[in-house]
């Protein structure tokens, strides 16, 4: 499964990333990097409604501890776990970036490998 971004979130974030500090850029921003390479570039308007993107409100679920979350996926400076508003340079935003509702990833967290169904998305 390849990941499908939005030409405004593709650029979005490769601008955000190329002027990002260096003593800032971690093993997040790296895996972030190497997603934005593999995944499918769509124009805006071709994007599926129900894909993960910047600003969405999604719910997913980690299949092992039936354990969900309600969160919104953002840049890192409007991140605010008090929120439920994660950054894309999180593991799980990176992890869900660019897939849909339905969808069950694997992805290595800081806890070790996890499956994450995602279980609904919204965007406005």
């Amino acid at each position: 499964m390849k990941p499908v971004i939005s030409t405004t979130d593709y650029h979005t974030l490769k601008s955000l990333i190329a002027n990002y500090p260096p003593q800032l850029k971690s093993k997040e921003v790296g895996q972030l990097i190497a997603e934005l390479g593999r995944a499918n570039i769509v124009a805006d308007d071709e994007l599926e409604p129900d894909v993960v993107r910047l600003n969405s409100c999604f719910e997913a679920a980690d299949l092992a501890i039936n354990k969900t979350w309600k969160l919104t996926l953002t840049l890192p400076a409007q991140a605010n776990i008090k929120e439920q508003k994660i950054s894309v340079f999180s593991p799980l935003g990176i992890a869900l970036i660019g897939f849909k509702k339905g969808m069950t990833i694997q992805w290595t967290m800081p806890g070790g490998l996890k499956r994450i169904k995602i279980l609904d998305v919204i965007n406005n």
